[in-house]
């Protein structure tokens, strides 16, 4: 049964103005849904494209799983390609992204490809990237798909995200912006700040760093056990993501 519309649009909504970023209220308008794991909140794309983009600006995804960012983006009047290698999600952003509005003219383009591989894509073509890749194999999106980067281990993660960065940098215009939404893991008691060192990886890449965010994450419940196990074993849980913006100078 598809969603029924209650609103195009989030209430009261206003631009971010500062470096810590907080959506108890996950945002429910428009076709938007949490059913896509680890999806991010929609308050985040949007934030994203009306700072660092104008209407008919061409917009990437390269990690588009649920589809959020295209729904933002198809709202928001801005043009958007969206990329996946997982089939379950590009229908999912079909679904999603299968709607008419007034006002809502952004057209969307969604294609199977790979991030360290964005062939279809021109040099310098644009306008920005909005993205939210997997952390590393935190959560594994698929099970067999071979290019899922999603079913690798932080060290393999990290030198696969060198050749995301290079694509990213290659096809974005001079001056413009690559968002990035990125979180940490937790291995054998230790923290591994797994977002630090994907920024890193942009930096070498060629992009500067404009804007680090902290996004407070609103599903880290204290209770049972965890709770439990962060007093029993001295460990605090992550309630914290970063999103980097880069530019291309």
């Amino acid at each position: 049964m598809a969603k029924k519309i209650v609103s195009w649009k989030p209430a009261n909504f206003e631009l971010e103005t500062n470096t810590i970023w907080s959506f108890p209220e996950r945002g429910s308008w428009a076709t938007h849904d949490a059913k896509w794991r680890g999806n991010w909140s929609p308050y985040i794309p949007r934030n994203i494209l009306l700072r660092y983009s104008r209407e008919n600006d061409l917009v990437l995804d390269q990690f588009v799983g649920g589809g959020t960012t295209l729904v933002e983006a198809k709202l928001l009047n801005r043009n958007i390609i969206g990329i996946d290698v997982n089939d379950i999600a590009l229908e999912r952003c079909r679904e999603k992204t299968n709607f008419e509005h007034e006002g809502a003219s952004g057209q969307v383009t969604i294609l199977k490809g790979d991030a360290r591989d964005l062939k279809p894509i021109l040099n310098d073509s644009i306008d920005l990237i909005c993205t939210h890749p997997p952390y590393a194999n935190i959560i594994q999106y698929s099970e067999d798909i071979a290019e899922d980067i999603s079913h690798l281990k932080v060290k393999e993660f990290l030198e696969e995200m060198h050749k995301v960065a290079s694509e990213s940098y290659r096809v974005l215009k001079k001056g413009k912006y690559c968002a990035i939404l990125m979180g940490d893991t937790r291995q054998k008691g230790h923290m591994i700040p797994l977002s630090f060192e994907v920024m890193k990886i942009f930096e070498n890449a060629g992009f500067k760093l404009k804007e680090l965010i902290i996004k407070q994450q609103h599903n880290c419940k204290a209770t049972g056990y965890w709770k439990t196990n962060s007093v029993k074993y001295n460990f605090l849980l992550i309630a914290h993501e970063y999103l980097f913006v880069f530019h291309k100078e």
